[in-house]
C-alpha cells in the first residue's frame, strides 16, 4: 500500500489513444504579455496584417527562446531592414519551422529582355 492516489486505467485499448490526440495541439506556449505586444506591433507596423503578425511573432519569439537571445534585442536588429529583407529574414526563419517537403519563398522578376519583348511596339 501506499499513499499516492490510485490511476486511472483506461477502459479498453483506444482510451489511452484518444487521450493522447485528443491533448496534441494542445501544447502550451508562454510568453510575457509585454514581448508579445512589442513583436506583433513591430511586424503589423511593417505591414503585416493582424493574423500574420501574430503567427510570426509566436514563431520569432520560440525561436529567440530555443536560441538564447532576447526579443527586444533581436527586433533592435530588425528594425534596420528594409521591406524586402524583411520578408526574406521572415521566409527564413518561418522555412526553418516548416515541414522540409515544402519551403516558403518569393519570385524575383527577371529583367532579361526576351526575343517577344523587344519586338513589341509601345
Amino acid at each position: 500500500m501506499s499513499n499516492l492516489p490510485a490511476n486511472a486505467m483506461p477502459q479498453d485499448s483506444s482510451q489511452s489513444v484518444k487521450m493522447f490526440f485528443d491533448k496534441f495541439f494542445q501544447q502550451s506556449i508562454s510568453f510575457p504579455s509585454n514581448q508579445i505586444d512589442a513583436v506583433v506591433g513591430f511586424f503589423t507596423s511593417k505591414g503585416f496584417d493582424q493574423s500574420s503578425a501574430e503567427s510570426t511573432s509566436i514563431v520569432l519569439l520560440n525561436q529567440a527562446r530555443a536560441d538564447g537571445v532576447d526579443v527586444f534585442v533581436l527586433l533592435d536588429s530588425l528594425k534596420v531592414l528594409g521591406e524586402i529583407e524583411l520578408s526574406q529574414v521572415v521566409a527564413q526563419v518561418l522555412n526553418a519551422y516548416r515541414e522540409k517537403t515544402s519551403l516558403l519563398g518569393y519570385r524575383i522578376q527577371s529583367k532579361a529582355d526576351t526575343y517577344e519583348t523587344r519586338n513589341i511596339l509601345v
